[in-house]
């Protein structure tokens, strides 16, 4: 086999992995992509080493947390924290409040950049510190996206650990929400993952109209204001224009 045709039977087993919200077994993907099972396990195989694909208890594959890190560099060579930095400024310096940049890895949200608020009292999240989609604003709207099969993986994953007594911690209310931030374009954090703390957030898009991030603001809980659901919005839509 040449190494061509390997990089081209990588990306269909990518490919075909992709199509499916839960873990996929190799039977499937074999036949998805008329590979034979051994070369489609021998393939898998390099892919995992390499982060690109996972493999769980059960023996299916899910994409690996490696795609999920390459998300955030689109195409055309844009870095997506180069081009939301200057609109990501502007909306602090609107609300007066610290405005983050998320992407998912897995069951959480990872936070790859930020711009504080200059007051005294404010909110910081740490670049690259963590946290799972279901506390999160952001998180709610990805696992929208994701769609109830997922959910419901993700909530016997994670058995929807709960943080404050505002965490949302049954799968039937997680659904609701999710539903209800999907039809609406924006999510509430109210102090899910931390008490005194409250967020608003949205999803940022490629060309393709595939989610790459999450975009927020952190605030006091007493400070956030419905008024802000706008500008973050107007926020977002300005850095996935840029994406396109």
């Amino acid at each position: 086999m040449s190494s061509i045709q390997v990089i081209d039977r990588s990306v269909n087993l990518l490919d075909a992995i992709s199509h499916y919200e839960d873990p996929v077994s190799l039977k499937i993907l074999s036949a998805d992509t008329e590979l034979h099972p051994s070369t489609a396990f021998r393939i898998l195989a390099a892919l995992i080493e390499a982060d690109f694909v996972k493999k769980n208890s059960a023996g299916h594959y899910m994409l690996g947390n490696k795609l999920v890190r390459l998300a955030s560099k689109v195409p055309r060579g844009l870095d997506l924290r180069e081009e939301a930095m200057d609109i990501m400024e502007n909306l602090c310096n609107a609300i007066g409040e610290t405005v983050n940049l998320t992407v998912r890895e897995g069951d959480e949200v990872v936070y790859i950049e930020r711009v504080i608020a200059k007051r005294m009292m404010r909110v910081e999240q740490v670049i690259g510190s963590r946290a799972h989609l279901h506390v999160t604003a952001v998180g709610k709207l990805m696992l929208a996206e994701l769609g109830e099969q997922f959910i419901h993986a993700y909530a016997n994953r994670t058995q929807l650990k709960t943080y404050t007594p505002h965490t949302i911690n049954s799968e039937a209310d997680l659904i609701k929400v999710t539903q209800q931030t999907h039809q609406q374009g924006y999510a509430y954090d109210n102090e899910e993952a931390e008490e005194g703390v409250g967020c608003i957030g949205v999803l940022i898009y490629n060309h393709a109209q595939q989610v790459v991030a999450g975009l927020s603001i952190s605030a006091p809980i007493e400070r956030r204001k419905e008024e802000w659901v706008m500008l973050v919005q107007n926020a977002g839509k300005k850095i996935s224009a840029r994406l396109y």
